[in-house]
């Protein structure tokens, strides 16, 4: 399930960076990038639709997100994959910072963009592609540790954000985890929710603060 699902999420990588090869404009990729999900979420609900009662149940409860369902076995193919994944994108901190400087100053300095390219999307595929086969499809810390390590660690240096990142995304996630049990409870509320609750704030204040400060 690990090995399907970062094949999955490689080659929507693949697919989105060989779009972008003909297609410059950022509004039209994020346009493209919306119509594979729902592509995507088509061929979900199929599956879903010529599925049994069972199985939709256990894809909704993996829906919502939980990080205490995996058994060791899982955990060691789990700790595998992500170990590779970190593996890659550790080796590929400094391409990461070569590409700042611009595509055309990165070919100059040496760099080979399609083998960059193809680590980075690899080494992605794999980091949320394992993570999302055995905890779910966890919302928003992916999509906004990121930004908030930028926010408090200001630096461009990947050496630096990478392990801030992968460090910042594992402590929310505990920490949200913790919330979810509900302390004193029976009940164990879904993580995805939990999640999204205590971040989208967390994300807005922080970027009104942040455009105060430029104001």
């Amino acid at each position: 399930m690990a090995i399907g699902a970062s094949i999955g999420g490689g080659f929507v990588f693949l697919l989105v960076i060989g779009i972008s090869n003909f297609i410059k404009d950022n509004a039209s990729l994020l346009i493209i990038g919306l119509m594979i999900s729902a592509l995507t979420a088509s061929l979900v609900g199929i599956m879903q639709y010529v599925s049994k009662a069972d199985d939709i149940q256990t894809f909704m409860i993996w829906s919502l997100g939980n990080v205490g369902n995996s058994n060791w076995n899982e955990l060691l193919v789990l700790f595998i994959v992500i170990l590779t994944g970190l593996i890659i994108s550790f080796t590929s901190m400094k391409s990461l910072n070569i590409w700042l400087l611009g595509e055309n100053y990165a070919i100059s300095l040496g760099l080979k963009p399609k083998q960059s390219r193809f680590l980075i999307v690899i080494s992605t595929g794999l980091l949320t592609g394992g993570v999302t086969a055995f905890c779910g499809p966890i919302a928003f810390v992916g999509l906004a540790v990121p930004h908030l390590v930028r926010l408090i660690i200001p630096t461009t240096n990947h050496k630096v954000l990478i392990p801030a990142v992968a460090g910042g995304g594992a402590s929310l996630l505990l920490f949200c985890d913790l919330i979810a049990q509900l302390p004193g409870g029976t009940q164990v509320l879904p993580l995805n929710a939990v999640t999204s609750l205590i971040g989208a704030p967390v994300v807005i204040w922080m970027i009104i603060k942040l455009k105060r400060i430029h104001v």
